[in-house]
């Protein structure tokens, strides 16, 4: 990267829109290198996000790690406050950032209640 790719990257997104937001947290799960990771666009189908995202880590202390530094770059980078639950746990995390809701998961829990069956359309794949 240049130095002005740089300053642009590092700089908060003034008022990011929904994409935008997609875009931070997809890059912040793979920087973390969070496995099996699913976008479900939301839009027309209910207000409360334009996006969900569904992913996983391989141990309780990944899931709790991922999450926590998509909380941190998702305030440092578009200075969003996101409500978070389950980060103690590491099973399930469940980050709303407004726009873009994240779940990430073990993989046995994330098997265990297949949150992305209710939301892709029928016959679709995930992953």
């Amino acid at each position: 990267m240049t130095a002005i790719q740089d300053q642009e990257a590092a700089a908060p997104l003034p008022d990011p829109s929904s994409e935008a937001l997609l875009k931070l947290v997809l890059g912040s799960l793979e920087d973390d290198k969070a496995e099996d990771v699913v976008s479900i666009d939301l839009r027309g189908k209910t207000e409360i996000a334009d996006y969900m995202v569904v992913a996983s880590g391989r141990s309780t202390r990944q899931v709790s790690a991922i999450a926590q530094n998509l909380v941190d770059r998702l305030k440092e980078n578009a200075s969003r406050a996101s409500k978070v639950e389950g980060k103690d746990a590491g099973d399930w995390v469940l980050i709303d950032s407004g726009d873009v809701i994240v779940h990430v998961f073990r993989p046995e829990v994330r098997d265990f209640y297949q949150i992305e069956k209710m939301w892709l359309p029928a016959g679709a794949q995930n992953g």
